[in-house]
């Protein structure tokens, strides 16, 4: 063998090295999408009433009933003013007491209008009271926490009830930084004092259905009487908690609780209220007419939790929330009703 042969040797080949990929901005989507923002990494703390649905087309029904309306006030109008006319011609006392009895009449429905638009106001500003403090809570928001501090003091300002809270939310207000953190002490120092009350109104409306719909024979009567005690139920807790409604704020509060239960699933009993109905032979040792009494009350109690969600102005966390179950063993213990008229005043 020749010693100028090249030995055999091994060779290390390298990968070649793959191209850096080139980053692209992001497309600019056009258009209306709008993200929400989400806490980092946390759940939601709590969940505010969800809100009406608003349609913006155009409401045949509501169109109908403005028009009926405005006819009917030019009716009204005019027969006032033909009424002057001959109260006039008879004599001119008779005309001139007429006329201020009129005028007396247009001052009345004008307070009446401005009291139901300022109970609408009012009810509307609770819901947006809600959505900042949900917001604080949620997202620890300092100007969302500025709102509702200002908006509570705002509301409650001039309440008896509420001057001790509102003196202890002014002395420790400035100590705390952190805007869930004086969410947290405001609805402690202030909204909170009202729930024991509220607890009462509820307990005490939904044994008065109990009762009067297990004794009354007639049905129609039943239906009457539970829909005056559910809605005198709505006025007290909204009251209570600062919305002072009207008639037509009521109706929109009724509308508003009724939207909440849906959302919620809460317009069906569940099974654990049904046991606490049915259970342990209740209803085979009393009667049926009880049994449907106890079930009327326990629906009047849920719609109670349900408006006391929907008026409260710092939404509960969940943990903290009164139970229906809790609820409904009070409600069918007969025997607290002297203990519930020892601590608060019976209410019409």
């Amino acid at each position: 063998m020749n010693d100028d042969h090249r030995r055999p040797q091994a060779f290390r080949i390298d990968p070649a090295p793959h191209p850096e990929k080139v980053r692209r901005p992001p497309r600019a989507i056009h258009g209306k999408i709008k993200f929400d923002e989400e806490p980092d990494g946390q759940e939601l703390v709590v969940t505010p009433p969800a809100p009406l649905p608003s349609s913006r087309s155009l409401k045949w029904g509501s169109l109908l009933i403005s028009a009926l309306f405005g006819l009917f006030v030019m009716w009204a109008g005019l027969s006032a003013s033909s009424l002057i006319e001959q109260l006039f011609q008879r004599s001119v006392y008779l005309g001139w007491l007429g006329a201020g009895l009129a005028g007396l009449a247009g001052l009345a429905a004008l307070a009446i209008i401005i009291r139901e638009i300022w109970g609408l106001m009012r009810l509307r500003r609770i819901e947006h009271v809600q959505a900042d403090a949900a917001r604080a809570l949620n997202h620890d928001d300092d100007a969302a926490a500025k709102r509702v501090i200002a908006a509570l003091k705002s509301v409650y300002g001039g309440r008896p009830d509420a001057a001790w809270g509102l003196k202890t939310l002014a002395e420790h207000e400035n100590d705390v930084m952190d805007a869930k953190d004086r969410i947290r002490l405001a609805d402690r120092d202030l909204v909170s004092a009202f729930d024991a009350e509220t607890h009462r109104i509820i307990a005490r409306r939904s044994r008065r259905v109990t009762l009067l719909t297990a004794v009354t024979p007639a049905a129609a009567f039943d239906i009457l009487f539970v829909a005056a005690q559910n809605l005198r139920m709505l006025r007290e807790i909204a009251s209570l908690y600062g919305g002072r409604p009207s008639t037509l704020s009521t109706f929109r509060l009724a509308r508003m609780v009724i939207g909440h239960l849906a959302v919620t699933g809460g317009l069906a009993l569940s099974d654990s209220v049904i046991q606490h109905v049915v259970g342990k032979g209740l209803i085979g040792r009393l009667s049926a007419r009880f049994g449907e009494g106890a079930v009327n009350g326990i629906l009047t109690a849920r719609i109670g939790l349900a408006a006391r969600d929907v008026c409260r102005p710092i939404p509960q966390e969940t943990e903290a929330k009164e139970t229906l179950a809790s609820l409904t063993r009070e409600l069918l213990n007969f025997g607290g009703e002297s203990k519930d008229k020892e601590n608060a005043a019976p209410s019409s």
